[in-house]
């Protein structure tokens, strides 16, 4: 059976939900336009240069004035609120869910097998796995949120509900690779995590942790989660953002990257990701971490 969640004091459901939440929306209002970057870059088959730089962020808007710039890196606001909050909720909600599910009831097997440190690291990771895998049910809003960011034109003035109607399972295109990251780079972002709480400063109730702690802890479970799905992750990007018809799959898409652009375009945007993507999920991360035991308190 899965743990009671709903009992007010540490990290209850309801805290669960409030923390995560309140860093989705957070992580929404600050990091959006730096996602809108990252994405474009991602997609950009050219070579980039300093020259070529600003027309591939800010694309038609690269001649328009500041203002109009910035606010052109806020495409598909309403999809990604919606992505995003949800997600964060889910992930940063989830994996402790998942957590207390697998210490429950196999908590002893992984003690006996990594010791007492490492079998409880483990568990972490491992439901950090299980988290990500299961985030490919938010993928249509992932989906709707990367083409209204790199690939507008792919909508031609259809609104959610047709577009949903339409296109149906091709929302979930590129879902086994969506997977594929996700299980690897989510068991990097909470075991990193872990690991740097329990070596690092010697953290026996992760809860407990400070906000300095939960800082440190979440750039390295950031820039080993960014750095092992980032091949994975562009092959996602780019299978998403193609125009709603195209049935390109991702072998396709790797052979064909590999061939024109080389080994070393799998790994494209991750300098830019783990600088600019990475605090993002080390803002985000850190507040859950923090506000999560807060809420536990009162609700």
């Amino acid at each position: 059976m899965a743990p009671n969640l709903n009992v007010k004091g540490k990290e209850s459901g309801a805290a669960r939900i409030l923390g995560s939440g309140a860093s989705g929306v957070a992580e929404l209002i600050v990091f959006h336009p730096v996602d809108t970057i990252a994405k474009r870059l991602m997609s950009n088959k050219s070579k980039v240069s300093f020259s070529t730089l600003s027309t591939i962020i800010f694309r038609e808007h690269a001649s328009a004035p500041l203002a109009k710039r910035f606010f052109s890196l806020f495409p598909g606001l309403g999809y990604a609120a919606g992505y995003k909050i949800t997600q964060r909720i889910y992930k940063y909600g989830g994996q402790p869910w998942f957590s207390d599910i697998i210490g429950k009831n196999y908590q002893s097997n992984f003690t006996n097998t990594f010791g007492e440190r490492k079998g409880k690291m483990m568990v972490q990771a491992l439901a950090g796995s299980l988290t990500g895998i299961g985030e490919v049910v938010l993928l249509p809003l992932d989906v709707l949120k990367i083409k209204r960011q790199v690939n507008p034109e792919a909508f031609r003035g259809r609104g959610v509900l047709k577009i949903v109607m339409e296109e149906k399972f091709a929302l979930y295109r590129g879902w086994g690779w969506t997977m594929a990251r996700n299980a690897p780079g989510s068991f990097a972002l909470f075991g990193a995590s872990a690991v740097t709480k329990e070596y690092l400063f010697g953290v026996q109730d992760y809860s407990k942790a400070t906000w300095t702690q939960n800082f440190v802890a979440s750039i390295a479970g950031a820039v080993a989660s960014i750095t092992v799905a980032a091949p994975l992750d562009t092959i996602k990007t780019r299978i998403q953002n193609a125009n709603f018809e195209s049935k390109v799959s991702g072998a396709t898409i790797v052979k064909d990257l590999i061939k024109n652009e080389g080994p070393a375009a799998l790994f494209k945007g991750l300098t830019p990701k783990i600088l600019v993507v990475g605090p993002k999920l080390v803002f985000s991360y850190t507040l859950a971490q923090s506000l999560i035991p807060m809420f536990g308190k009162y609700v």
